[in-house]
């Protein structure tokens, strides 16, 4: 691949290197050195970073725009969090695995211990396992405990039951232990339909996997009776808390029911996230599936220090590297003390209202399939907008001129032209004027002038991509000449 670089200018330069003084020629192959120079652009200080400041600006973060994505919790994410997590990035991973290790690593053992404990207080649950990697990676430790709780009982279990509300990733994570998974479809009501869930159980289900509050952003009252159904075959319950930002401090998945759960810290207790992490998707048990938690596991010993349990015979094993990711746990830790009980239950209260305060002054405009109230998420439907042709990806690449990030489309499933938005607590009520106002603009437009819409965004550096193409025939050399600013030949 030839590289041409457009701010090149033969000659120039940016910095002034010292002559090397490692003597390459005395322990690598001749044939390994390289003889010419590297294809490098040559540019001056002031080009090279105006070149990357300008690339960032075209970045879209929380920290720069509205971020509605529902179902992710895209809050921002105080920045008293990122100095706590810096605390500890001197801290070497492998200290506290070495023989007597642990003295040296009492800080951060005691951080994880800590944050189990809180996190044990928020949810209702025994026991926390701090390593799972992201929200998908916990479900899946939560499913190998389960699968581990029912093999150690000699229980031949088979089936997962999952309603058609919840995330993507609870069937798929189920699928991969080799579950069959039977999916019960929402009534009218917005929640599991209770008969064709009840005429479901039987005594080869192993688990009932719920998010609550589901995908359309509505809780289901029934969760204490599903809870006690399961029970009753023999299953376990598994509460899928990606959504816990709805209900902090005012229910406790444990308390209803449920034996197994996993929270997405990167969501509800403010870490940056997006693009791929960093994330991290702690699983909650109780008391009855302590044994079979992954290792190794932060304990408190006789002395009161803090040490590492890396054997026991019934745990599924390690299931990351260490301890999880450290900084995304350490930001929890400090997030949660930083706003106590009150804080965590405001932040719930916020969430919720700022849901319904947009449900309310956009449903005039677009189609609301389930009219109730909503808690911290409410999902739309363009179907209206559809009989003139706009889809919810229009609307969506609308509101990126309008320097809003695009609420999630197309999800949940079960909604025609879905589009789910989640303003989370963080919002004040003047950017979600703005964003209403954009959404009824969007709404306008489709009446009067849908080609309009049909076309955006058109303000942006990149313009309509055709996104089924580019997810079919990605073009890496492009990408990369667009990300380094240089053109690419094949």
């Amino acid at each position: 691949m030839e590289l041409i670089f457009e701010k090149s200018v033969a000659g120039r330069l940016g910095v002034a290197l010292p002559d090397s003084d490692v003597p390459g020629s005395d322990f690598l192959p001749g044939n390994l050195l390289r003889t010419d120079p590297p294809p490098l652009p040559e540019v001056g200080e002031p080009e090279l970073v105006r070149h990357f400041t300008n690339l960032s600006q075209r970045n879209f973060s929380v920290d720069t725009n509205f971020y509605p994505l529902g179902s992710c919790t895209m809050k921002y994410n105080p920045k008293v969090l990122e100095e706590v997590a810096a605390l500890f990035s001197g801290c070497h991973p492998m200290t506290a695995l070495l023989p007597g290790g642990h003295i040296f690593a009492q800080g951060s053992l005691e951080l994880i211990y800590c944050l189990g404990r809180m996190l044990c207080e928020i949810t209702g649950m025994d026991e926390v396992a701090a390593q799972p990697l992201a929200g998908a990676h916990g479900e899946l430790t939560g499913i190998m405990i389960i699968h581990a709780f029912h093999k150690a009982r000699g229980n031949r279990k088979h089936i997962v039951i999952v309603p058609d509300s919840s995330h993507g990733t609870n069937p798929a994570s189920a699928a991969m232990m080799g579950y069959e998974i039977v999916t019960i479809p929402t009534a009218p009501y917005g929640d599991m339909d209770m008969n064709l869930f009840r005429k479901a159980m039987n005594g080869e289900v192993a688990a009932v996997m719920m998010t609550c509050p589901n995908t359309l952003g509505l809780f289901n009252p029934h969760v204490g009776e599903i809870c006690a159904i399961a029970h009753e075959h023999g299953a376990l319950a598994y509460y899928d808390g990606a959504n816990l930002n709805a209900i902090m401090g005012k229910a406790r998945p444990g308390d209803m029911g449920f034996d197994v759960i996993h929270l997405n810290l990167h969501k509800t207790f403010a870490t940056p996230h997006g693009g791929g992490g960093p994330g991290s998707g702690p699983v909650g048990v109780k008391k009855e599936l302590i044994p079979f938690l992954p290792v190794p596991r932060v304990v408190k010993i006789d002395d009161g220090a803090y040490a590492l349990e890396q054997e026991n015979p019934l745990s599924i094993g390690r299931i990351s590297g260490f301890f999880g990711n450290f900084a995304v746990l350490a930001r929890a830790c400090a997030y949660i003390v930083l706003l106590g009980r009150e804080g965590l239950v405001r932040v719930s209260e916020q969430a919720v209202l700022n849901a319904n305060y947009l449900q309310e002054k956009l449903k005039k405009y677009y189609d609301l399939p389930y009219d109730i109230s909503c808690m911290h998420e409410c999902v739309f439907s363009a179907a209206r907008q559809l009989k003139q042709g706009v889809h919810a990806l229009d609307i969506a690449k609308f509101l990126i001129d309008k320097g809003f990030h695009p609420p999630t489309v197309y999800f949940p499933l079960i909604v025609k032209e879905a589009m789910m938005i989640e303003p989370t607590e963080t919002e004040s009520k003047a950017n979600l004027d703005a964003f209403i106002a954009a959404m009824i603009e969007a709404a306008e437009l489709a009446e009067k002038n849908p080609q309009a819409l049909m076309q955006a965004p058109v303000t942006m550096p990149v313009k309509r991509l055709d996104e089924v193409k580019a997810a079919r025939e990605i073009n890496v050399c492009h990408l990369l000449a667009q990300g380094t600013g240089h053109k690419a030949r094949d």
